[in-house]
This record gives C-alpha cells, structure tokens and sequence, in this order.
C-alpha cells in the first residue's frame, strides 16, 4: 500500500520509519526544504529525530500533490493550530474514496473543534473516510522499533480492517474502536494532565501527589469528554489512560510534561515555548477550559493549569488552591 505522510515532525518521522518496516511505500510531506534535501540525500531528517536512517521505501517532498499521488490512505500528522492550512492545499488532491488517518492530538484553539471537525470542514470529508489515531506511543521509541500499541478509531468497519493490518508489526500493533470523539478528546486532553504533572515534579511535590494528580485528572478528562459525547470506557483504555500513563511518567519524553516541569521550575513559558518543537497541551488546555466552562463541567486541574499558562496563578499557589478546595465524595464520573 502506498501511504502519504503529511508532516515531517518527529512523530510523523517515525510513523514514516514504522510505515515503511510494515511494508507499506511511504511518501512523506515536508514544508521545510532541509528536511527533504536530508531525506533523499542523507536517508535522514536533519531537524527531527536525525540520528535516525530512513528506509529506503520513504520519499520526501514538499509537494503536497506529489505526496497524495496513488496514495491508498493518507495519514496526517501537522500540529492541530497548523492543520486547516495544510488541509486547504491538500484537498484537491485527495483521491475520492481515500481514508484520512489523523495522527494529530489536539483541539483548535479558536474554534473548539477536533480533527474530525476541522477535517469535515476544509476536505468535506465523508465520516467513513476519517480515522482517528491514537495511543501511548512516544515518536523515539516507535523509530526505534520499541514495542508500542495504539487505537484506530473509525465510524466504517471495512476500511478500519484494511488499516489495522497494513499498519500493524511485530513491534507496532493497532486496535481498532468505533468512538471517535473518545479517541481524540482523550489523545488531547491528556496532554494538559502531562503539564500539570511536568510542573508536580519542577515543584518537587513527589510521587504521591503525581499519583493523585493522574487519578483526578483522568477523572475529570473523561468527565468531559463523555460530555461531548465520547465513551467513558474509552478514557480507561490505550488513547485515554494508557497515553496519559505515558505522558505523565517520570522520565517522560513528553514534550507537554517538560513544559510543565520547567514551568515549575521557574522559567518563563514564552521562553519554554522558543524551540522547534511543539506542545500541543498549550493552547489545547485554554480550549479544554473554555469547553469545560460552555458545558458545565468542573474541571479544577484544566482551570489551574490555563490560570498558570495566562500568568494569573503562580505554581506553588496552585497546589494551595486544589488542595484547599471544598473536601467531597469521590466519584468515578
């Protein structure tokens, strides 16, 4: 199966690197002409994981109707902020039928909306054709062929099937689900747990309270997104707790948590944000806050953690504000 990549950050680097040792041929789509001159030159991205050898059966572009060219499914991996840009340019050369993969974890910011959303809106995109991926699956380790499992969650069973063989390894095994609002609320409010974790260990607040921080984060995460319609058992499972197990770990490779952790420490977040690289937890925790205050959901860690993004509430206040709130039952949803 030919297969397009569309964005050459890390994890679409190293979802390339997996597509390839699973025997797909891989067209990756980068908007920066280094990264194509590393790949067809070199074998390597010189900006994003570049110690990594590419296959051979990857090709850079960055032509985004040369990458889309014969490709039987088209995965997409540009930061969601980004994602509305690229998919303009990209619609007109989606072949009618394609399957859209997702990669992307996030919300948009100025709109509220998911990917599913944002992808209907700018390709009109069949519901059928929109797959959501997801899962506990840092982009090192997938490059390294670590093993690693992840979600396909999609409203069409055929296609979905189709998907979970080409895609899976040895070293990469995919499940498939139906919830798709699940998947992706999950993929991305989790993120903003991963910040409020990161900032627990710059504090030095220790393992109990990042126990607890992940028990009542998951708690109020999954309250939300069954209010916007996804399943709570989908919050228990690989795109839900799984990835926020992942994100929130010490040691953690999560690029949301060591925002948080610096954010503790004491460093600026416009200078924390000054890299390549970037946290979608950031703008997806003021979307989740402005999500949460629409429909009425409490959600006091997503709420202390935008106060600290906004500059309103330093971290050492925060954790006297949660732990001084109103004692109560706990409750699962």
């Amino acid at each position: 199966m030919k297969v397009a990549v569309i964005g050459a950050g890390s994890w679409g680097t190293a979802l390339a690197i997996h597509l390839a040792r699973a025997g797909c041929d891989v067209s990756l789509w980068a908007r920066e002409a280094e990264v194509v001159e590393g790949v067809r030159r070199r074998r390597r991205n010189p900006l994003f994981l570049p110690e990594f050898d590419l296959p051979e059966a990857v090709r850079a572009t960055a032509a985004l109707g040369e990458a889309a060219a014969g490709a039987a499914a088209v995965v997409f991996v540009v930061p969601v902020q980004f994602a509305r840009g690229v998919l303009r340019g990209l619609r007109a050369h989606l072949d009618p039928g394609v399957p859209l993969v997702s990669a992307s974890k996030g919300i948009e910011v100025t709109s509220l909306a998911r990917m599913d959303e944002v992808v209907a809106a700018e390709l009109g995109l069949e519901t059928e054709r929109f797959v959501a991926l997801s899962g506990p699956s840092f982009a090192r380790e997938v490059a390294e062929g670590r093993p690693t499992a992840a979600v396909l969650a999609g409203r069409s069973g055929a296609p979905l099937g189709e998907l979970q063989r080409t895609f899976s390894n040895g070293a990469f095994r995919f499940y498939t689900a139906s919830d798709v609002v699940g998947v992706e609320l999950a993929g991305a409010l989790k993120n903003v747990v991963a910040i409020a974790a990161g900032m627990a260990e710059g504090l030095r607040l220790g393992q109990n309270a990042t126990a607890a921080l992940l028990t009542r984060g998951l708690h109020e995460i999954a309250r939300l997104g069954v209010r916007l319609g996804g399943k709570e058992e989908t919050f228990r499972g690989l795109a839900g707790m799984g990835d926020l197990v992942l994100t929130c770990s010490p040691g953690s490779l999560s690029r949301n948590r060591s925002v948080g952790e610096r954010l503790g420490r004491g460093e600026r977040l416009e200078d924390i944000l000054a890299g390549r690289e970037i946290a979608e937890g950031v703008p997806t925790t003021r979307a989740a806050a402005e999500l949460a205050r629409r429909h009425g959901v409490v959600m006091p860690i997503t709420s202390t953690v935008e106060a600290i993004l906004d500059g309103t509430l330093a971290p050492r206040e925060a954790v006297t504000a949660l732990m001084t709130r109103s004692l109560k039952e706990e409750s699962i949803l």
